[in-house]
């Protein structure tokens, strides 16, 4: 066993070649897949079921208005943190890629194909958040039916959570190729 001088030794920062950024990798899409907005799959499922057989006055239609309206608050982003949040996440990322892609910095590069993918994640949940927001109010004050709002909220997530299965295999393959390429153009890690 080779002696490790320090913790990135340890860890190895080659990124493509080594089994911990791919576990990393799958192991963040595959918890991501399970919730909506913080709302487990499994929920959005039952009451969408139950809203396709008629039933929108079921607990399990009533237990997703329950979950959102406790994690809709926290989906809430001004105008002034957007900006910012934008501003340092788009310079966090093209410094990302830029070390990575014009200075050829295997863990820059590495590091921008993760982060990308979520990046975008974010910024959907967001739009999902202000597109539900109104729905639940509306249903809260007795504006909307119980029943419209139950089949738009689940299908609103369904086809969300649609989108981020798409993002999450299309962000897979694109690493997955790359880190090939780049294994193939560095065989030694050079």
């Amino acid at each position: 066993m080779p002696p490790f001088d320090s913790l990135i030794g340890l860890l190895d920062s080659r990124s493509f070649s080594t089994v911990w950024f791919w576990i990393l990798q799958i192991g963040a899409w595959s918890v991501t897949g399970r919730t909506v907005l913080g709302v487990p799959v499994e929920i959005v499922a039952r009451a969408r079921a139950a809203h396709s057989a008629g039933q929108a006055e079921t607990p399990e239609a009533l237990t997703l208005l329950d979950w959102l309206s406790l994690t809709l608050p926290r989906w809430r982003l001004g105008p002034r943190e957007g900006a910012i949040f934008l501003g340092v996440t788009s310079f966090l990322l093209s410094s990302g890629f830029v070390l990575g892609f014009n200075f050829g910095l295997e863990l820059a590069q590495a590091a921008f194909l993760l982060a990308l993918p979520f990046w975008l994640l974010f910024w959907m949940r967001v739009r999902l958040a202000r597109k539900l927001a109104p729905m639940l109010v509306a249903a809260q004050e007795g504006r909307a039916g119980l029943a419209d709002t139950v089949g738009q909220v689940a299908r609103s997530m369904a086809h969300h959570r649609i989108g981020v299965i798409a993002l999450s295999l299309v962000s897979l393959l694109v690493t997955m190729v790359w880190g090939m390429l780049w294994i193939a153009l560095h065989p030694m890690g050079f």
